[in-house]
């Protein structure tokens, strides 16, 4: 089984906070930095102001589903993290995922529909 393409280690996550340009909304912020990677890797991080791990685990496999389920939509060798912000907690998954699309069009990431 193939491994989910994931941003794991730290100095990747700083190296992309302090060089990737960064949106936000009222649940989610996304930083994304080009890689020389063909794929696409998403990092998640939600910090304990959101919630206790249950809350904080189900919004990491929300975000994880949504990015699974429009990794075709959006443009290859991108490396992509989204923070959740304590409103993310009372969302479900249509807001979630229209969050998540408002950022990827405000970071011209979607691909034209042919």
């Amino acid at each position: 089984m193939k491994r989910f393409p994931s941003i794991r280690k730290n100095s990747e996550f700083q190296k992309i906070y302090k060089s990737g340009t960064s949106y936000a909304n009222r649940l989610l912020v996304m930083y994304v930095k080009r890689s020389e990677n063909p794929d696409t890797r998403i990092g998640i991080s939600v910090s304990k102001k959101v919630g206790n791990s249950v809350v904080r685990h189900r919004i990491t496999r929300l975000i994880r589903e949504i990015f699974r389920l429009h990794r075709l939509e959006t443009d290859s060798g991108l490396d992509i993290i989204v923070v959740a912000r304590p409103a993310a907690k009372d969302s479900d998954y249509q807001k979630m995922e229209s969050a998540y699309m408002h950022l990827c069009g405000l970071h011209n990431i979607r691909k034209e529909p042919k």
